[in-house]
């Protein structure tokens, strides 16, 4: 006998609807730095997300965040025990922000991403010292379609 029962599966546990086109699923996202989300792996969500411009200063309490650059090019500024650096990200190209860590993505010239954090993270994260732009969709993520 299985050890998960419908009881114990997670509510957002649904059949796989089938493979997902990235192409397909960058195309119908229309606006920058307003992630969605591809698909959710146990307490995590997997998300795609266009960038260009800078986005905000800001820290995640309690999530890591992991980036993967998919086209583009992508920076990150970090600031950690009282020193500020930038981890350059080219195509193909992975970096994790551990929680707790401030850090500002910012991409000049555009970049599609691949993102992976805990499910309900705050696109603009639990602390910034800074008001959110009109161009940075302060989000929970949306669904794609």
């Amino acid at each position: 006998m299985s050890e998960h029962t419908a009881a114990t599966k997670p509510a957002h546990a649904a059949p796989a609807p089938g493979p997902v086109a990235t192409a397909d699923a960058f195309a119908a996202i229309d606006r920058l730095w307003s992630p969605h989300v591809l698909a959710r792996v146990n307490d995590h969500e997997v998300r795609l997300a266009k960038v260009e411009g800078d986005h905000i200063w800001h820290v995640h309490d309690d999530t890591d965040e992991f980036f993967l650059v998919l086209d583009g090019r992508l920076d990150i500024g970090l600031r950690e025990h009282g020193r500020e650096r930038t981890v350059s990200l080219k195509r193909g190209s992975a970096f994790c922000v551990p929680r707790g860590v401030e850090h500002r993505p910012s991409s000049p010239e555009g970049a599609s991403l691949l993102l992976v954090e805990s499910a309900g993270t705050l696109s603009t994260g639990d602390r910034t010292g800074e008001e959110v732009p009109a161009h940075v969709d302060s989000t929970r993520g949306h669904e794609l379609g």
